[in-house]
Formats: C-alpha cells, structure tokens, sequence
C-alpha cells in the first residue's frame, strides 16, 4: 500500500483505540472511590466535596470541586487518580469536544465532578465516544482543516490536535495506572483483586 492510500483518519483513530483497547481499559477496571480519592503524599490536588479544599482555586459546579492554583506552583502539586481523571474528562477531552465537534460547553469552573470513581469512568468513556466519533467525522479532509482561535496554535492542523490530545491521554491515563499499583503495593490489605 502506498502512502497515499492509507486512511490517514483511521490511523490516527486506531493509534488511541488500540493503546485504549489493550493497554489501558482493563487496567481501571474495579477502580475503587478509595483509589480515586487516594492521596500518596501530603496536599496533594485532588477533588473534594465542595467547600472542603484548602486550594488557592476550587473549580466545578456541583457537590465536588477540583483544586487548582494560578499561577501554578513550582514544583507542580502532585495530583490524585481524582485530580488526573477530572483533568483528562474536562481540559483534555471535553473542552475539545465542544470546541471543535458541538458537544455542550465544558470548562473546569463550570463542569460537575465525579464523586465516585465509577461515576468518573463513566464520564470519561462518554467523552472517548463523543472524541472518537468527531475525529471520525472529520474523514481525511477535516484533518488538513485549521484548529483555528479555540486552540492555542490556531495554525496548527485537526491531525496536529488528534496527535497531541492522543499522547495527553496515554500519558495522563498511564499516570493513573501508575497510581494504582503504587495504591496496591503500599496498601496490600485494603487493595481488591490484583491487576
């Protein structure tokens, strides 16, 4: 098959389908609101129901608020499986699918968090679906289509954001399964099943 042939668009598709499929999924599976919720250090970010942060900023609509701080401290706050979840279902995914595919508004002040870890995997495989069903529709010609002023890069192409949005879900999600084995090996008598 030549290079152009390929179906740039499932490509890209297929990069995080399959990370997502076979890397990622069945490692949060079981994910427990103690895991979620779980903080390895002191001060950590995280979301808490409302009124209970300590955090420069708390950000969120409903019962729970995300911690936040602007500027950002240096060194950066470590951030909970809660904290990371909530950063990649709104600032990851949610913004981009109602900046670019017409899903409803989502922004970190206004976005109601989960208070449960099953309640945050359901809010993000909502999101994957509404993501992977916009790039999907943009078909091979969308892709060479400018992000335009709701990027920060507005000259930058849809495969430049597909690209980046892919590496910031691996990335933030191996985070996560990271925290979950750190969870297991520190916390052997409370922990479920091993994954």
């Amino acid at each position: 098959m030549e290079a152009h042939e390929l179906d740039w668009n499932r490509t890209l598709r297929e990069q995080w389908e399959f990370h997502w499929n076979h890397q990622l999924r069945a490692r949060l599976d079981g994910l427990t609101d103690d895991e979620y919720f779980w903080s390895p250090v002191p001060d950590a970010w995280s979301v808490r129901p409302r009124g209970t942060s300590t955090a420069p900023v708390q950000a969120g609509a409903g019962d729970f608020t995300m911690d936040y701080a602007l500027p950002q401290p240096v060194p950066a706050a470590f951030t909970t499986i809660a904290w990371r979840l909530g950063h990649v279902i709104v600032g990851v995914l949610g913004a981009r699918n109602a900046a670019h595919f017409g899903a409803p508004a989502a922004t970190y002040q206004t976005w109601e968090y989960a208070g449960s870890a099953a309640t945050a995997l359901d809010q993000l495989q909502a999101q994957l679906d509404l993501w992977l069903a916009g790039v999907r529709g943009l078909g091979e010609a969308g892709l060479r289509v400018p992000v335009g002023a709701k990027e920060p890069y507005p000259e930058l192409s849809m495969a430049d954001l597909v690209l980046h949005i892919h590496r910031e879900l691996i990335h933030h999600l191996s985070e996560v399964c990271l925290l979950r084995d750190l969870y297991l090996h520190t916390k052997p008598a409370t922990s479920g099943a091993s994954r």
